[in-house]
């Protein structure tokens, strides 16, 4: 049995690194990680330490990625901006994986009139233009990471319920399903053992894909100024500030937000990879 679960993990490892571009997301993750862990020790400045003398300086030895308006270097802002994206990105994706997760296996399992009633929430949350919603959320609760966190969370937590309601409905009627109730399986034995399992492989490769979009809803909202606000070192915010000044001092801009296209482009390469990973036959062979 072991010996089984040794080759299903070296297939489940060999399959995700066949493609370069997991292995590239892969790296350009783990880099953000290590990045956001130890930016103290990796940037060369304090994130908030001003000096007005090097004012949209740019690029140089000094300063590796230039100054911004009040002189702070660039390059140890983005170190330090590094784990606001992480957080924010994989908080509201935890926070909307589990409520969504909750209330889809509820809507789906039990059904009647409770899950009517929790799919026609669900299905009018989604009806509204995700920023605008998150817009209207962390206008309410105020800027933060926390309030950040939930309030894209809440946006994105339809999309989690939709995907585990919809399997819900397929897997409760399944033979080993209908087995285990016929032999007096509980409900919460039935949900927890039987039914949520077969949906976590569409709700990781789902959930890595929104962690991207979650990080770029972060940056959209700190733009907007509703989101994390300066002197706190975000790439949303760092872009707003360099908007004013982007013909004279483009590098202000440019180096936080390829800094954004750069993780949520790791994150879409590992649920392309995640999702390949994850098909039929590979699931049919781990379970073998």
């Amino acid at each position: 049995m072991v010996k089984n679960k040794r080759s299903n993990l070296k297939y489940a490892l060999k399959r995700f690194t066949s493609s370069r571009y997991n292995v590239i997301g892969g790296a350009i993750l783990l880099f953000f990680v290590i990045l956001s862990i130890f930016a103290s020790q990796i940037a060369p400045y304090p994130p908030n330490q001003v000096d007005l003398k090097y004012s949209l300086k740019p690029p140089s030895r000094v300063h590796l990625l230039g100054t911004d308006k009040q002189g702070r270097d660039l390059l140890s802002r983005i170190i330090h901006g590094s784990s606001v994206s992480l957080v924010v990105g994989l908080g509201a994706v935890c926070f909307s994986l589990f409520l969504g997760t909750t209330l889809g296996l509820i809507a789906g399992y039990v059904g009647g009139r409770i899950g009517a009633v929790i799919m026609r929430f669900m299905d009018a949350l989604w009806s509204l233009p995700s920023i605008i919603l998150a817009l209207a959320i962390a206008a309410v609760l105020g800027a933060g990471i926390r309030n950040i966190i939930l309030a894209v969370g809440i946006t994105f937590t339809p999309a989690f319920c939709r995907i585990v309601y919809a399997e819900v409905l397929v897997i409760k009627e399944e033979l080993y399903v209908r087995a285990a109730r016929s032999l007096g399986a509980s409900k919460t034995r039935l949900l927890f053992s039987q039914i949520l399992p077969n949906c976590l492989a569409s709700l990781i490769v789902y959930g890595s894909l929104m962690a991207g979009q979650a990080i770029i809803a972060e940056a959209s909202l700190s733009f907007l100024g509703v989101g994390v606000v300066q002197p706190q070192a975000a790439w949303g915010s760092m872009l707003r500030a360099g908007y004013s000044y982007f013909r004279v001092a483009p590098w202000v801009s440019i180096f936080p937000g390829l800094a954004i296209f750069l993780l949520v482009l790791a994150f879409n390469f590992l649920g392309d990879g995640l999702r390949d990973a994850f098909d039929v036959k590979f699931v049919e062979k781990i379970n073998t």
